[in-house]
């Protein structure tokens, strides 16, 4: 990666992974010796928040927001964004603390900011894959990235990926001031506003893994989150595509 994308900062949120923040931060530092950490917890019950300022009291590059209530992924992320760019962070990152995200491709992601902007770590490209997901996971995911690219007509494979890595520069523009989704519904709602805003969005392979420890935040609501806005912003594409031919 270029010297000039960097420093970096791998944004990490949290909520009850007292089991898996010490071992992907532990992964992180080996991989990037250079980056640094920010652990966005929102108030885990189960002690993850003290573990995160352990970490950090003995590694000046490992940084913890501590939030008072449990606000979404979309918040968390935001939040971490918004204190990453006020430190003048060139590349910001997402990464989830359950495991499932290999700090190891980490290099591979950065590398490709050379000649992007966003660089998604995609399940759904040749050389990505999936490691201990039920047949019943793979599928929804599957599903999931197939409606949202047909209903919004981008041509990424896995908009709803959670680990990828932004220049400065775009987040800057995509006013991240009035980002309403909450859930992984924000993953797609951050990629569409790259995409809309004319920047250049590359998918790197990666290997997404199983949490071994914890458990999944996914659920109900952050389901019909997404189907719902999806739904919405295809529709609004699409009346303005009919607009369009009709003020030709």
């Amino acid at each position: 990666m270029a010297e000039q994308l960097e420093p970096v900062l791998v944004v990490i949120p949290t909520y009850n992974e007292r089991d898996n923040i010490e071992r992907i931060v532990s992964r992180l530092r080996a991989a990037l010796p250079k980056a640094h950490a920010l652990i966005v917890d929102d108030g885990s019950p189960d002690g993850t928040g003290e573990i995160a300022d352990r970490l950090a009291s003995a590694d000046e590059l490992i940084h913890v927001m501590h939030r008072t209530e449990k606000n979404g992924l979309g918040a968390a992320y935001v939040a971490g964004f918004a204190w990453g760019m006020e430190r003048d962070y060139a590349v910001l990152v997402e990464m989830d603390a359950d495991g499932s995200h290999a700090p190891e491709d980490l290099p591979r992601m950065l590398d490709a900011l050379d000649d992007a902007d966003l660089a998604i770590g995609s399940r759904y490209v040749p050389g990505g894959r999936v490691v201990n997901w039920p047949k019943h996971r793979y599928l929804f995911s599957w599903g999931a990235n197939t409606y949202t690219r047909l209903a919004l007509g981008a041509r990424v494979k896995d908009m709803t990926a959670g680990f990828r890595a932004y220049r400065r520069e775009a987040l800057q523009k995509l006013r991240l001031d009035n980002v309403a989704s909450r859930g992984y519904c924000f993953q797609i709602d951050l990629g569409w506003r790259t995409i809309e805003a004319g920047f250049t969005v590359v998918e790197v392979p990666i290997t997404f893994t199983e949490r071994e420890f914890g458990v999944s935040k996914m659920g109900v609501d952050v389901i019909r989150e997404a189907l719902i806005r999806v739904t919405k912003w295809g529709l609004r594409r699409r009346r303005d595509q009919v607009k369009a031919v009709f003020k030709r």
